[in-house]
């Protein structure tokens, strides 16, 4: 029967669908809706399929932005999704003139071949942020669009598309039967350190994964661990003993100051290998991989303060500078590439080495610690017990 049909209708592809399907693919909208009746009165079964539709600009909401009267049509509001888009930029501007700076300065963030925007998404939204924002983007260009436009121009995003994040196995929504929980409500049982290592974590530019608090979680084992602490357990744990463990032996054995000596070869190709693998990671967009390298590196330098335990006094002297010496590159690489991860405990860290933001340049990071502290440098003191990375106040 479709046979016979297909001459009566306009230009078209056919393709195999699934099952015993076909599928007849038209150019543009237009040919589809006019396919639409041919079908139907010759008794063929169809459905129509997703495809790209003209982005709708306008709405008749009183409550919108007011949007300027186009092709003959006044009085009309911009759609809420078209408003989104240029949003992120009301933002910026919003926040500089709140930092005391122009406006105008908006351009420097959006506009210039020196910044790049990241936009996290989930990937229901891909449409509105890749294909419409990027439309809107090329056609505010002077001249042919290009995506390498000239400096005063809106760049193009990086968008980071992310899968959904389930609450409890379940599909959260604000609009929905099973609602998400606020943000205020999570700080009642974590820290924001400890919530951004967990999210990282998650992977969801791979796969939609559950969010499981076990504090809001009913159905929760008492004697099972929260899923939600097991990136924070690395830093309140692993990584806590890796840092105090440096400055109490500092402390014990060196007047609070950094050994001199030069980090072995090994250490130094561990360390670069990890930061490379890091920086990799973060360059695709895998959080998740990125703390895994970094809580690697952590777990390998315990290893190697165990097995050489500098801080007995049985320890050999020259074991016990050469142990700090390398710990103290490891820990300085660790806690500069968890700086975006636990951004309050990193700094804590910074604070107690006693040395300046150029710590966490990027162009510095394969540099070891004492190219950062002058001779004779004592770090601050650190008292019996002191966290850098501490847990939430219902943890302990």
């Amino acid at each position: 029967a479709l046979e016979a049909v297909r001459p009566k209708l306009p230009p078209h592809t056919l393709r195999e669908g699934q099952a015993q399907s076909v599928q007849l693919v038209f150019e543009r909208l237009e040919e589809m809706e006019r396919a639409r009746p041919i079908l139907g009165e010759n008794g063929i079964r169809y459905r129509v399929g997703k495809t790209l539709v003209p982005f709708r600009l306008t709405g008749n909401l009183e409550w919108g932005v007011p949007a300027p009267e186009i092709e003959g049509l006044e009085g009309l509001t911009f759609w809420v999704w078209p408003e989104s888009l240029w949003a992120p930029i009301s933002f910026t501007a919003t926040c500089l003139e709140q930092q005391g700076q122009p406006a105008s300065h908006w351009k420097e963030w959006w506009a210039t071949r020196d910044a790049t925007v990241y936009q996290f998404i989930g990937e229901d939204n891909v449409y509105f942020y890749g294909l419409a924002q990027m439309a809107i983007f090329l056609g505010m260009q002077e001249g042919r669009p290009t995506v390498d436009p000239p400096e005063g121009e809106l760049r193009l995003t990086r968008i980071v598309a992310n899968r959904h994040i389930l609450f409890l196995d379940k599909k959260a929504s604000s609009s929905g039967a099973v609602k998400p929980p606020l943000a205020k409500d999570l700080l009642d049982y974590y820290t924001v350190d400890q919530l951004r290592a967990h999210f990282l974590s998650l992977g969801l530019g791979e796969r939609s994964v559950s969010f499981r608090p076990k504090p809001l979680n009913p159905k929760a084992d008492p004697r099972e661990a929260d899923p939600v602490l097991k990136e924070a357990n690395l830093l309140s744990n692993a990584f806590n003993r890796a840092v105090r463990s440096c400055f109490y032996t500092t402390q014990k054995y060196f007047e609070g100051r950094l050994p001199e000596g030069t980090v072995s070869p090994d250490v130094v190709e561990r360390t670069e290998t990890a930061i490379l693998d890091y920086e990799e990671a973060m360059v695709r967009h895998e959080f998740h991989r990125a703390i895994e390298i970094v809580a690697e590196l952590i777990r390998e330098n315990n290893q190697r303060w165990t097995k050489a335990n500098p801080y007995k006094e049985e320890c050999d002297p020259e074991v016990r500078r050469l142990a700090l010496v390398d710990s103290f590159h490891m820990v300085r690489a660790a806690t500069v590439l968890m700086h975006p991860v636990a951004p309050e405990g990193t700094e804590k860290v910074r604070e107690y080495l006693g040395v300046g933001e150029e710590f966490w340049s990027w162009e510095r990071i394969f540099e070891p610690l004492s190219a950062f502290v002058p001779a004779g440098h004592t770090f601050k003191f650190l008292q019996p017990k002191e966290d850098f990375f501490e847990k939430h106040p219902s943890q302990k």
